[in-house]
């Protein structure tokens, strides 16, 4: 008897030393994994085979079982999945890079400033950029066209606010588009004071002067894109979620897409313009391994910054003054019904209280006998609390963490004492819902994943102020972050069966970090820096 179980034990030893390894292109092992799967949330080793996961576990096993063309050894180095930013404008970014950077500036005088340097370098026929805020002047108003006027007689300029629901413009551009103060634009406004134009227009009516703005060309669109890229890589992100989007851009990213000129994932949302509605209403859904355009991004409202988000009651700080819808109510409602009955996702930004009445219960009433619609609430900045009690499985929040850090300094001016209590509640719509997308809204923002992270679990800004976090009743943990900034994303894109976790049989896409962003001091969450990033298994930063 005993011979028979030595032969035995010697046959079953000689049966699994003869098991062929398996094939595959990169083994990458000695890792510290956060793997965002439920099933398995850690690991050490992970297999990649044509641009996909296709085991998951230690290094030891994974080595015995595999022959692979490349091993990559992480020494201990934190790896996480591609990081999604699931509100964002790519696009724009990469045309930022192509004009006037006013981000950061302290004073109206140090925006002329930079407008003057741009200028005397590039010499363009009409002069853009971005990025003021006066609320980070010492002079918090609105500034007025005449040293602009006085310094570009005759090149029109015109400058966005930082949350892009503003434009400062001079003479020579009101004149281009034929704007008085006699004209009137619903869903805005055009500031006048002592009965002449300050050059400031707050949402619809700056499309006046964006018609007059020439297009880029092609090849400054194709450069746009490509300097996008590469900024985004740099930072993690291998899927993105643009919240805006011509046909004719989309059709550009998919060609540069097929011909491998552009790797990075996009999740296109269409802007809600009613030909480009037409168009993919006909057309259909377009879906690859790289680009989704699934989804009809549409404004209710305008930015709390610039006080056009649409507020229940008047702004604590402007009497009867209550923001403007950028959209009727009855056009909404009739897009909505619309949408209903497609396959398209409808993202709308919301920012006011009554903006995101108007949205959620409308996408209430639409989706009512309809499941897993994950139609999607762009910002849900400000939320009465008899909003909170209608969200359901259908509707999808898409925050962004740091706009509550960049607001908190003036927000509760804006909004009183009680009111900012239902704003950025970012834990609050969690329970509710189940699952948040976190995104950047960058170039309102800055790109850095890591600056999202930080906020939402710290609610501080980059001074690490304040001391014990804004509304810290309303952090979400890491964990909880990781997701939002991964699987959640992913899952309000419909994509949460390909990407979003380190799991077989998904994309490939990972990032190496220079430190342990789960277990780091808090404080270090924004100094994070990657180490490198992978797409489809191949490293592109």
């Amino acid at each position: 008897m005993q011979k028979v179980i030595l032969l035995f034990s010697i046959t079953l030893f000689f049966i699994s030393c003869q098991e062929p390894k398996k094939d595959a292109d990169l083994l990458v092992l000695n890792a510290n994994i956060y793997t965002v799967d439920d099933d398995k949330p850690k690991a050490e080793a992970f297999v990649i085979k044509d641009g996909k996961f296709i085991a998951v576990g230690t290094s030891e096993t994974l080595m015995k079982q595999y022959n692979v063309s490349d091993t990559l050894d992480a020494n201990g180095k934190t790896i996480v999945p591609g990081l999604i930013d699931a509100h964002c404008h790519f696009y724009r970014l990469g045309l930022q890079q192509q004009k006037v950077d006013l981000r950061g500036t302290k004073s109206y005088d140090e925006v002329l400033e930079r407008i003057v340097s741009f200028q005397k370098e590039n010499n363009v026929a009409f002069i853009t950029g971005r990025g003021w805020d006066q609320n980070d002047w010492e002079v918090k108003e609105f500034p007025t066209k005449e040293k602009l006027d006085s310094l570009f007689p005759n090149i029109p300029v015109a400058m966005r606010r930082v949350d892009g629901h503003a434009l400062l413009v001079n003479q020579k551009a009101l004149d281009l588009a034929k704007i008085t103060v006699n004209t009137k634009v619903e869903g805005g406004d055009i500031i006048i004071k002592e009965g002449k134009l300050t050059g400031v227009l707050i949402d619809n009516p700056m499309r006046l002067i964006e018609s007059t703005i020439p297009e880029p060309r092609v090849h400054e669109q194709v450069q746009a894109l490509k300097e996008a890229e590469k900024i985004n890589f740099s930072y993690g992100l291998t899927t993105v979620d643009d919240a805006g989007l011509s046909p004719q851009v989309i059709q550009l990213i998919d060609s540069l897409q097929n011909k491998e000129e552009l790797s990075i994932r996009m999740y296109a949302m269409v802007s809600n313009v009613p030909e480009y509605v037409d168009y993919y209403l006909k057309n259909g859904v377009h879906k690859t391994d790289k680009l989704n355009v699934s989804s009809f991004k549409v404004y209710a409202d305008g930015a709390l910054g610039s006080r056009g988000a649409t507020l229940k009651e008047p702004y604590s700080d402007q009497d009867e003054h209550f923001g403007a819808m950028v959209i009727g109510n009855a056009e909404f409602k009739a897009l909505a019904k619309k949408l209903a009955g497609s396959p398209f996702q409808m993202n709308t930004h919301a920012i006011g209280d009554s903006a995101n009445a108007v949205v959620m219960k409308t996408y209430y009433e639409v989706l009512q006998n309809k499941s897993d619609r994950r139609w999607r609430v762009e910002h849900a900045q400000v939320v009465a609390p008899e909003e909170f009690e209608i969200l359901n499985d259908n509707l999808v929040m898409s925050v962004q963490p740091t706009h509550a850090t960049s607001d908190m300094y003036w927000a509760d001016e804006r909004l009183g004492n009680e009111r900012i209590k239902g704003a950025y509640a970012y834990k609050k719509l969690l329970e509710k819902t189940g699952k948040v997308a976190l995104g950047t809204d960058y170039p309102v923002e800055q790109v850095s994943p890591f600056y999202t992270f930080y906020a939402a679990v710290a609610r501080k800004d980059l001074k690490q102020y304040p001391e014990g976090g804004f509304q810290k009743e309303n952090a979400l943990t890491r964990e909880e972050t990781l997701k939002g900034m991964t699987i959640w994303a992913a899952y309000s894109n419909f994509e949460e069966t390909e990407k979003g976790s380190i799991s077989i049989g998904k994309f490939a896409d990972f990032v190496i970090l220079e430190e342990n962003i789960m277990e780091v001091d808090e404080d270090r969450i924004p100094n994070i820096k990657v180490n490198a990033t992978y797409l489809d298994g191949k490293k592109v930063f």
